[in-house]
């Protein structure tokens, strides 16, 4: 039994003050709730008020991106051993707006991901099709390549132990959401290529999350397919209120 792991990603919002008084109010809240793991990923500056905050609570820390490198001449750019000194446990890898904006690709997503793992940080990778290629039906072709290119090298007990999210890109902050349906059938072809590449253990073990404007409202149908282990939330995760009730669901 996969257990399931409920993770909010903050994107560029809250300030390391108000990172800290969130996540008081949801350690206070989650008090006897243990279905669930429980991931914040606050922006670079708050993740050290974020980890004082979760010290002795159940909520883990995640970055939202890093470089592959330990240390060096990159301008701008947080490492591994960096985030692993601050208490971090988790790494947003790949997620779509890095790849929109930022030129990620999935040559640098490989990299993380085994920096990440080198430095005992648990990559949370992305995978996910843009419109235009949902629309053509390239879905699983482009999350088969993503996901291969992301996993390339690891073993497979490294896959086991990670976490992936499957976020349709047209979905994310748009409203829109893939049905229960739709995300159970690319979830279980993204658990096919992983059982295909790493083995049937590897692939029963894995947790994979759906991502794409998850609410309250609509958690719940998600959760209930057999192959979807979580959510990976944006802007319902940014109330307390709200993030519980996802926690909840």
């Amino acid at each position: 039994m996969r257990r399931p792991v409920i993770a909010g990603n903050w994107k560029m919002h809250k300030t390391s003050h108000e990172a800290q008084e969130f996540i008081e109010k949801l350690a206070a809240n989650l008090k006897g709730v243990e279905e669930a793991d429980v991931i914040v990923a606050p922006a670079f500056t708050s993740l050290e008020a974020a980890v004082k905050a979760a010290q002795g609570s159940q909520i883990k820390i995640a970055a939202q991106n890093m470089h592959w490198e330990n240390k060096g001449a990159y301008t701008g750019e947080i490492s591994p051993a960096m985030l692993r000194d601050l208490g971090v446990t988790h790494c947003i890898i790949g997620h779509s707006e890095r790849r929109q904006y930022f030129a990620e690709t999935d040559h640098t997503v490989n990299k993380k991901v085994r920096a990440a793992l080198d430095n005992e940080i648990i990559p949370i990778v992305c995978v996910g099709e843009i419109l235009e290629e949902r629309e053509k039906g390239d879905t699983f072709n482009v999350v088969e390549k993503q996901t291969k290119a992301a996993l390339e090298g690891l073993t497979s007990t490294q896959v086991a132990e990670l976490i992936l999210a499957y976020e349709p890109v047209w979905a994310i902050g748009t409203g829109k959401t893939s049905s229960a349906d739709d995300a159970q059938e690319v979830i279980t072809k993204i658990r096919e290529i992983i059982a295909n590449d790493f083995g049937r253990e590897s692939a029963g073990r894995v947790r994979i999350q759906y991502g794409g404007s998850v609410k309250p409202e609509n958690i719940k149908g998600f959760m209930e397919q057999s192959d979807i282990d979580g959510a990976l939330v944006g802007g319902a995760s940014l109330e307390v209120d709200s993030f519980l009730k996802l926690i909840n669901y």
